[in-house]
């Protein structure tokens, strides 16, 4: 059975929450090794502490760390009751792509998690298996049913907008590294299945630097059921700029609820984020790539005052009514991801 037939769909992300994951980072040389490992447990302390001034944080992480996990949320100022920690280990720091995709059930408002294979972006960073586990994991530690999706998905390849709207990106769920088998037809028909969505709006690809192949939460993000904030670039010698000139203007011909065209609202990019002699010449720096809690958003800056600031105030007018803050991630995205990459919303049960 599927999610769809008892009533369950995914609810949009300013939905009330009842606790948002993250996957902490694991001691790999992969990941931030050496002298950065310190620097990121700081980090992910620092975003463990921003959320818990909104909801409960829930934290994947292997029990021989957990005492030190909470002594580093407790030097940042977390809310010590807010934070809870789940022997779920896993090998890498994405939950968005990795964790659980949790839809609600409109009759009773009950949850229950989706569980879509996880394979590192097409099989670029071995290993996966124990990412691959934490759905799973989820759904148990919760006692919540679970549903499997039925084909590879990352949570950061989709943005759905709670009204039957889901905006996806051809780079990634039609590129034959992840479902080879599976044409448009029938992702679609898996995504409607899965997540209660009707009309799956595609966009082409995304922006450079983006191991993901181009996923949608570097790119265009719902504000409300009707509008959408989307990247551009205005610098013409970008290689992004005829990209994010494309995705805007394909956003202004598709239609939302009730018909009606979107109301698409432009967000520039950050200036380039490079890192001489590192993986990435160009690092995928978005703003829209905010997470989204009860009363606030989180947003990404990058050390940039004037661009930071301006994409600080687009984002408090798109969200008025929630407290939006800004939190330094230059650091964070030389990994290839900001805050909506490493964490994953878990709804509130609506009685």
């Amino acid at each position: 059975m599927t999610p769809v037939p008892p009533g369950y769909s995914m609810p949009a992300e300013w939905s009330p929450q009842e606790a948002v994951w993250l996957s902490w980072p694991v001691a790999d040389p992969r990941h931030w090794g050496g002298a950065k490992q310190e620097l990121m447990w700081g980090k992910f302390a620092e975003i463990a502490a921003a959320i818990t001034r909104f909801e409960t944080v829930r934290i994947n992480a292997p029990a021989a760390d957990h005492r030190r996990i909470a002594e580093a949320c407790n030097r940042a100022r977390a809310v010590p009751e807010r934070v809870e920690l789940f022997d779920h280990p896993h090998n890498d720091v994405w939950c968005r792509d990795h964790g659980p995709i949790f839809v609600r059930n409109a009759a009773d408002g009950s949850l229950a998690v989706t569980d879509w294979e996880f394979n590192a972006w097409g099989g670029k960073f071995p290993p996966w298996d124990l990412d691959n586990t934490i759905p799973a994991r989820t759904a148990a530690a919760l006692g919540l049913p679970r549903f499997d999706g039925g084909m590879i998905l990352e949570g950061g390849a989709i943005e759905v907008n709670g009204a039957g709207h889901l905006l996806t990106t051809e780079a990634v769920l039609l590129n034959p590294n992840r479902n080879p088998s599976l044409d448009r037809t029938a992702i679609e028909q898996k995504l409607r299945d899965g997540l209660g969505v009707r009309e799956i709006l595609w966009l082409r690809q995304g922006i450079e630097g983006d191991d993901t192949d181009g996923h949608i939460d570097d790119l265009a993000r719902f504000t409300d059921e009707r509008t959408v904030l989307a990247c551009v670039d205005r610098d013409r010698g970008s290689s992004n700029h005829a990209v994010l000139a494309e995705n805007l203007a394909t956003l202004k011909n598709f239609h939302g609820p009730g018909g009606r065209p979107f109301e698409v609202v432009e967000i520039p990019l950050p200036a380039a984020c490079e890192v001489p002699g590192w993986r990435l010449p160009v690092l995928p720096a978005s703003y829209v790539n905010f997470l989204i809690v009860n009363g606030g958003v989180l947003v990404p800056t990058f050390r940039q005052s004037r661009n930071d600031d301006r994409a600080l105030g687009l984002i408090r007018e798109m969200f008025p009514g929630r407290e939006v803050a800004g939190i330094d991630c230059l650091d964070l995205v030389e990994e290839g991801g900001t805050l909506h990459c490493i964490s994953q919303q878990q709804p509130a049960v609506l009685l």
